[in-house]
């Protein structure tokens, strides 16, 4: 895990043509996206398409990396950070828990840039697997160079979940996720381009995570 430093961030959305600041709390972050042998060890599954221990676990839901998280937490007897709302079969975010969860987008986001201000990090060819570089497959982890706070693969690779809602008006449940995978072009791996999804029934083969924790 890394420490990521206090700040702030602002964000947008050019859908609805929008901006906001959001200040961000010194939070932890992992180094390298959750692999498949991590969440093999932790669940004893593993449904990636691409199968390879030291590979990102990909072909996940938004809930089975929530459940990860908190089996990760229960297993290391932290307070998990998700729990259950028996009426509408949905999970409930305590940011105050002390165990492991998603980042926020705006953790997300604020960590990936690292200080820089461009679109990327780097030059995308050193940092990100992407559709000209990748072979038409995820990359083992920690292979291209990280950003400033040492963060291997938060551009290219798989994309990630992250905890919030997209835009519940709009989209309900739908969750957010970042960074631009192994099959996309390179105008989809910025740190600002933002997708969404459905938290339960989405699984793709470009789709993983990684996990932060409460300092």
């Amino acid at each position: 895990m890394v420490e990521i430093p206090a700040g702030a961030i602002m964000m947008r959305d050019d859908r609805i043509k929008s901006s906001w600041t959001v200040q961000i709390f010194p939070f932890l972050l992992s180094k390298h996206l959750v692999t498949q042998e991590l969440f093999y060890r932790i669940t004893n599954t593993n449904p990636s398409t691409f199968k390879g221990t030291n590979l990102p676990v990909e072909t996940v839901s938004w809930r089975d990396a929530v459940l990860f998280c908190n089996t990760l937490s229960t297993n290391l007897k932290l307070k998990p950070c998700y729990s259950f709302d028996l009426k509408t079969d949905d999970l409930i975010f305590d940011y105050s828990a002390n165990g492991y969860r998603l980042p926020t987008e705006a953790e997300w986001e604020y960590a990936c840039r690292a200080g820089s201000t461009g679109i990327r990090y780097g030059k995308i060819e050193d940092i990100a697997w992407y559709k000209t570089n990748s072979n038409n497959t995820t990359q083992p982890i920690g292979l291209k160079t990280p950003n400033a706070w040492g963060l291997y693969d938060m551009l290219g690779n798989v994309w990630e979940w992250c905890s919030d809602i997209y835009d519940e008006s709009v989209y309900g449940s739908y969750r957010i996720i970042r960074g631009g995978g192994w099959c996309d072009e390179e105008r989809s791996c910025m740190v600002t381009n933002r997708r969404r999804s459905h938290p339960k029934s989405f699984k793709i083969d470009d789709l993983g995570f990684r996990i932060a924790r409460n300092l």
